[in-house]
């Protein structure tokens, strides 16, 4: 049985009594993905990367094989990532780390849908933004590459435009390298930045993320301190519906055939329940800590879901302790 809620947010996603009746369901407890894929509902899977497929280094135990069955099914398969990457780095990542590429239709990420954004400048918020930028960026990661965009890297505030922000560990160059950088020099860069009112592109909406069982501070972390300070935002990924709305069009698919797999709450199954699409919430990753979780596979109670669910209002349709067959 799919639930209540993945019949009316489909449908009203939207409605305000459909997110009251959303808010009020209550969701289903897997041990595996055969119980969704057997009911032949969801023709579309929407797949985070971190936390669900694998945690920066390696792959999660049963991550490979599970999206081989799920291929066999004739399930499409779309990766949607808040990584500010380009979309064909996260798909040779995932190469590398002995996934198979071509069992997704593709990839959608922050990096990609900033970049095209900036490259292409046809819609009115960003036609207005300049060309010179403060770019803060990554050291240990590798630095982001601005190549095609036609824009100034610039380090002093004053002469900047907007905030680019890809990365927390360094501030572009403008010969095009980097230089390594604290977090508190980039707090100190946005509190200029928000006096001069300068606006903002985060290209990776993640607050942290998972690395090794370590969480990192992302990009997302910056963006919500510049808000605070009363700068202008653009969230160039999940939870906004831009990155849904483009896995939908990708798959070729409507809302109710789809269904969204990711770690965080407030990323991931909230922005589903904002596109109004089901969704699987994967316990042991960003918020296994939270849930009191400590090796790879632990089940948590049911009414420890309910609370950090409420806690980030953000409810989820299915909930499983990994992503595993």
């Amino acid at each position: 049985m799919l639930g209540r809620w993945c019949t009316v947010a489909s449908s009203k996603p939207q409605n305000s009594e459909a997110n009251e009746v959303m808010k009020r369901s209550s969701f289903q407890t897997l041990n595996g993905l055969h119980h969704l894929i057997q009911t032949h509902h969801f023709k579309a899977w929407f797949l985070d990367q971190f936390g669900v497929l694998h945690d920066g280094k390696q792959p999660y135990p049963g991550a490979i094989s599970t999206l081989e069955k799920l291929a066999s099914y004739g399930a499409k398969m779309v990766i949607i990532s808040n990584s500010s990457r380009r979309s064909s780095i996260t798909l040779e990542k995932l190469k590398n780390l002995g996934f198979d590429p071509s069992l997704f239709l593709g990839a959608i990420t922050s990096g990609e849908l900033t970049h095209l954004h900036l490259q292409r400048r046809d819609d009115t918020w960003f036609s207005a933004l300049g060309r010179s930028c403060i770019h803060m960026t990554w050291n240990d990661r590798g630095a982001i590459s601005l190549e095609g965009l036609d824009l100034q890297v610039v380090e002093n505030v004053e002469d900047a435009e907007f905030i680019l922000a890809h990365g927390t560990e360094a501030l572009g160059l403008p010969c095009g390298s980097a230089r390594p950088v604290q977090l508190t020099d980039l707090d100190n860069i946005l509190e200029q930045c928000a006096s001069k009112k300068i606006p903002m592109v985060v290209a990776n909406p993640d607050f942290v993320t998972v690395e090794a069982r370590a969480l990192r501070v992302m990009p997302g972390t910056l963006a919500a301190t510049y808000e605070k300070l009363g700068g202008e935002v653009k969230w160039m990924g999940k939870p906004d519906k831009i990155i849904y709305k483009s896995a939908i069009q990708l798959a070729g698919v409507d809302a109710s055939d789809c269904i969204a797999v990711g770690d965080s709450l407030h990323h991931d199954i909230k922005g589903a329940n904002q596109a109004g699409i089901c969704s699987v919430f994967i316990t042991g990753g960003i918020h296994a800590t939270e849930l009191g979780l400590d090796r790879f596979g632990d089940v948590t109670d049911d009414s420890s879901v309910e609370a950090i669910s409420s806690k980030y209002d953000a409810y989820p349709s299915y909930v499983m302790p990994s992503f595993t067959w």
